[in-house]
């Protein structure tokens, strides 16, 4: 039987722990800290329990296609809450906020209230949007790109003209042509974020995005985001994957006899003991700087220190999670807060000399609007992310205020914006809990590269099959899942991910995604005796 190491137990550990599994190949999954969940992390104190990372629940067909696949589905694994409204947007002098909701009719009838003409526009947007993402779930997402021969068909060859147009205009000049109010095309070009970008950096290709949020809708698995890393990490056990915690991959062991192949792990437990175990494949859906330039010897990295320095990093950010006494009705599950001067705040984070924005826009989440368990009866559970530059010299993280100081001042800052936007002038006052995370914390405890929060930013250069491959050039049977490959950032782009590594290490070069339910492998036969 194959033996197969993942590195990694976040989403996209666990997720291809799980396929590979079911295929029939023996499993270890070796986590350095002692939880699952990677950027997918849970913190609790006093009553209050914070998910420390995603909170979007986007895209839920391939969440309810993965679970497929296993043989179960969302519907029987999650409590899965439509949100509505899906968020809520407060922008710099405006005084009123803007809800967008849970239909795409409503979110129509927004746009043509604050500009007349750009509900119809936003129908074009939308119907673009649909087509895009389509052509994007059938022909490039669930594909390793190993070969190109799918793409030559004629249908991709007839919307060539129109990929290539998606691809090299930037998304701000794309949603430009649709509608003019500033608040609109900054509702529009928000989604940049979600991918570790900015509106005039980011294809116009990823204008799908916008088929997720404003005509889908925006969904939340009761328990949270943690609960979800749980569902998927019982389900991979079911599999018969063995999950190690505590156990810090230092290498990625190779034989070099003929050719490059890799050889197993060496990895330090729990009481600090160095074990190398055996294996003919490695997954490791670790960061990929952190493999490449940390676990894989020199002579053999496909991805060595000066393939990075030619990279754009996504942004690092400033994480504060808040316990709050008694209710905050003037925010929603998902509240957005936009700065008027946007590109300023983006040149300031992906600029060539970066630096903290001030003022600087942000996003709130109070997941006990919608879920009872994540905060004391009566009280608030508040979880800021303020975008700052990939930078660890920002410094980290702490608990009630004893973290480095431009985090807690970002996170000062921050709170002081939310409570006049919002009006809640005693917001300050009110917090009872209060943790940061910076983006020395992502480097320290996640090995991010730069301290990112996400990963690679999906510019032209490192979208698609721009973007890090998902399988060593140099080493045979290493191979890479997670944000940091392709085909991208979010918890739905690392279950495709997972995918395409299980398709690539198969032999499998179809763009589609694989049919449902996997086939489980037939037992091996008795041997007689």
């Amino acid at each position: 039987m194959t033996h197969t190491i993942v590195i990694g137990g976040g989403i996209a550990g666990l997720a291809t722990a799980a396929l590979l599994a079911r295929d029939g190949r023996e499993v270890t999954l070796l986590e350095a800290r002692s939880e699952l969940g990677g950027r997918a992390g849970s913190w609790e104190k006093d009553g209050f329990t914070f998910d420390t990372g995603p909170s979007w629940y986007l895209m839920p067909e391939v969440f309810d296609h993965f679970f497929r696949l296993l043989g179960t589905s969302a519907a029987e694994q999650l409590d899965l809450t439509l949100l509505d409204p899906g968020y809520r947007v407060f922008f710099e002098g405006h005084p009123e906020p803007v809800d967008i909701r849970a239909s795409r009719e409503e979110n129509i009838r927004t746009f043509e209230r604050i500009e007349p003409g750009a509900g119809r526009a936003l129908e074009r947007y939308l119907e673009s949007a649909e087509s895009t993402y389509s052509d994007a779930v059938e022909r490039f997402l669930y594909t390793s790109f190993q070969s190109f021969r799918p793409f030559l068909d004629g249908a991709v060859l007839k919307r060539g003209g129109r990929l290539a147009r998606l691809l090299l205009q930037p998304l701000d000049k794309f949603v430009a042509g649709y509608v003019k109010d500033t608040r609109l095309r900054q509702i529009l070009g928000y989604p940049a974020v979600f991918l570790g970008s900015s509106p005039e950096r980011t294809p116009a290709m990823y204008h799908l995005m916008s088929h997720m949020d404003l005509a889908d809708g925006v969904l939340y698995p009761q328990g949270g985001f943690s609960h979800l890393i749980d569902v998927i990490a019982r389900l991979a056990r079911e599999q018969g994957v063995e999950i190690v915690t505590q156990a810090r991959v230092t290498s990625i062991d190779a034989v070099t006899s003929v050719g490059a192949s890799v050889s197993g792990v060496t990895y330090a437990d729990a009481a600090g003991r160095s074990i190398t175990l055996a294996a003919d494949e490695v997954v490791s859906a670790a960061d990929l700087h952190h493999t490449e330039t940390e676990l894989v010897d020199e002579a053999v990295r496909t991805y060595p220190e000066r393939w990075w320095n030619r990279r754009m990093s996504g942004p690092g950010a400033v994480l504060v999670m808040l316990g709050v006494r008694g209710d905050l009705p003037q925010l929603t599950h998902h509240t957005l807060f936009f700065t008027s001067d946007w590109r300023t705040n983006f040149d300031r984070i992906f600029g060539s000399k970066p630096r903290i924005p001030d003022p600087a826009s942000f996003y709130a989440c109070m997941p006990s609007a919608t879920d009872t368990g994540v905060a004391p009866a009566g009280d608030s559970n508040l979880f800021l992310l303020i975008p700052v530059p990939a930078d660890v010299g920002i410094g980290r993280g702490g608990i009630d205020g004893d973290g480095d100081l431009q985090v807690e001042q970002v996170a000062d800052a921050a709170i002081a914006r939310l409570a006049d936007w919002a009006g809640i002038p005693d917001l300050a006052e009110r917090i009872v809990v209060r943790r940061t995370v910076g983006p020395g914390d992502f480097a320290a405890d996640l090995n991010s590269w730069m301290g990112g929060a996400l990963g690679p930013a999906h510019t032209l250069r490192q979208s698609a099959f721009l973007r890090g491959r998902n399988s060593s050039r140099q080493l045979d049977g290493l191979y890479y899942a997670g944000g940091s490959t392709i085909p991208g950032i979010g918890l739905p782009m690392c279950l495709i991910s997972a995918e395409i590594a299980f398709k690539r290490m198969n032999g499998d070069t179809t763009t589609t995604p694989l049919s449902e339910p996997m086939p489980t492998p037939a037992p091996a036969p008795v041997e007689s005796r």
